[in-house]
Order: structure tokens, then sequence, then C-alpha cells
């Protein structure tokens, strides 16, 4: 267990360089709720989207999940209690005002990255505001 890393492994690496490409500046293993005991792999503050990147068998992946071959009920029931607090974790951050993206480690960095930015892009958009025109100016109120 001591060899799995909780971060900076090669599918984080990959993305936080495709995502940094992109002019993209954010925190690494942060928590975007200080009061939550959850830590996100990206967290852009400002406009508050957290990313995570999820293994495919820690966390249940539908495409590429194995059984392990030793001790099944246990890890069975591990993914289980992970997906489980995904689910919690989402709900948290988005009851917070967050946006999450959630990525697995097989989908291709530069897609994921892609991903993120529209993310972050839009929540950095600022909603428009009416302006006035110069017909506007024009009508006479009396």
């Amino acid at each position: 267990m001591r060899a799995n890393r909780s971060r900076d492994t090669r599918p984080e690496l990959e993305l936080r360089r495709a995502v940094h490409a992109l002019g993209l500046r954010y925190r690494v293993a942060a928590r975007p709720l200080p009061e939550l005991r959850r830590t996100a792999d990206l967290v852009f503050k400002g406009p508050k989207v957290a990313v995570f990147l999820d293994g495919c068998f820690w966390h249940g992946c539908p495409e590429h999940h194995t059984v392990a071959a030793r001790n099944a009920a246990y890890w069975a029931e591990k993914v289980a209690r992970n997906r489980a607090r995904d689910m919690d974790t989402d709900r948290r951050l988005v009851e917070a005002g967050w946006d999450v993206v959630r990525i697995w480690e097989h989908e291709h960095p530069t897609l994921a990255a892609r991903r993120v930015y529209e993310a972050v892009s839009s929540r950095r958009r600022m909603p428009e505001t009416r302006t006035k025109s110069v017909q506007d100016d024009s009508v006479d109120d009396r």
C-alpha cells in the first residue's frame, strides 16, 4: 500500500501539465472548504472549481474497474465506501457553491484539461449587464 501515492501520480502530473499549458493556474492537493477534510487534486479558489482525478480501481470506474483477486469482499466494500464519499463530497461542495469536475485516470489529459478549462472559464464569465444603447438615451420619459 505504501507504493500507492496519494498525489503526484503520473496521470495527475499529465493533467496538471495540460491544464497549465492552457494558461490556468491552480492550487495542488488543497481543501476547497477548510472545514471539510477532503482534498481536491486541483483547486481554483476564485471561480470555485474543484477537480478530482479518480483512479479506476480505487473509485470503481465503470469501464476499467477490476475485481481484486485476493480479499475481494474487503476491496469491494472499500470501493463502495470511496464512491459514497465521492458523492458526499460532490454534494457538499455543490451546496457551498462550488463546481466539481471528476476525471477518470484513463481519460486523455488534453481532453480532460479542456473540460477543466471550460468549467473554470464559465465560472469566471461575468453575467452580461444590459448596456444602454443610443436609442435608449433619446427616449424622453416626460
